[in-house]
């Protein structure tokens, strides 16, 4: 595999987009806005600068990780990719819609990746040109430090595209875990419910928001408060982890805590937006 294709120039796209060129494979991270783009490009040479100030990486490696970068917004460019990695929004229809777009630009050899936190991968597959090349490949935020990436197989994906995957996980300097379909996969079906429960607890009066997180550090050894997590996920995302999880189990102990919902309404998101939990 030498070219590697990511849809959407977000931030867990240009994170996808770093780590992979890091690892010596070209780039071409496709978004249909411009802006976003020249964002995308500015946040990842602003990261290898911090990595090079570090002494973690030299001035001529950044470079030339920089050149393996390329950003386009005409969908033609993806067709050189061996692998194309879809990391848009959290939403099954728009996911779906990028998967059955790309059907006159692929091969049968072609392997079709979705970043997704918890949707299902069947589905996604379902209206993909070949299914048995779709795979689930959730990365952690922030992709350039999360070791993480979750290897989700659809029903229909096959054995070898898991096998390729895994090898290019740890080729990019992460430990992949896989994962059989289910609703969250491994991480998130335990941790959403949590900081939805910290929620629950905040809206309560049981304790502020501040105290819940250091508890939780400090009475359970977690680097980061549930509160704060949740923040940082973006509350909306927590919202769609936590519907979808409802959705698929039927089971109540999965419902979002309505204060969750009343934050997303709000627009207070996390850090994205400068305010959820806690001010940024």
């Amino acid at each position: 595999m030498k070219t590697v294709g990511v849809i959407g120039a977000g931030v867990m796209g240009s994170g996808i987009s770093q780590v992979l060129a890091q690892s010596g494979l070209e780039v071409v991270i496709y978004d249909i806005s411009e802006a976003s783009l020249e964002n995308s490009r500015k946040t990842i040479e602003k990261n290898l600068t911090k990595l090079v100030e570090k002494e973690k990486m030299d001035v001529e490696n950044k470079e030339k990780i920089l050149k393996r970068l390329h950003t386009s917004n005409e969908k033609q460019d993806l067709k050189k990719c061996q692998l194309i990695i879809e990391a848009a929004t959290e939403n099954m229809e728009i996911k779906k819609k990028i998967i059955q777009g790309l059907a006159d630009i692929i091969n049968e050899n072609t392997i079709l990746a979705t970043n997704t936190s918890s949707l299902s991968i069947t589905e996604i597959s379902s209206v993909a040109k070949y299914p048995s090349n779709v795979i689930g490949m959730h990365f952690f935020n922030p992709v350039p430090v999360m070791k993480l990436v979750e290897v989700i197989t659809g029903i229909q994906t096959d054995p070898k595209v898991k096998e390729i995957i895994l090898e290019l996980s740890k080729k990019a300097g992460k430990t992949p875990v896989l994962v059989e379909e289910a609703p969250g996969f491994v991480v998130n079906r335990i941790l959403v419910p949590m900081i939805n429960e910290a929620i629950g607890v905040l809206a309560d009066g049981v304790a502020t928001a501040h105290d819940i997180d250091e508890a939780m550090k400090l009475g359970a050894n977690h680097p980061i408060g549930p509160l704060a997590l949740g923040d940082l996920i973006g509350l909306d995302v927590t919202l769609a982890i936590m519907e979808t999880l409802l959705e698929e189990f039927g089971d109540s102990k999965y419902r979002p805590h309505p204060l969750l919902k009343k934050m997303v309404r709000a627009g207070y998101l996390g850090r994205k937006t400068g305010r959820g939990f806690f001010q940024y």
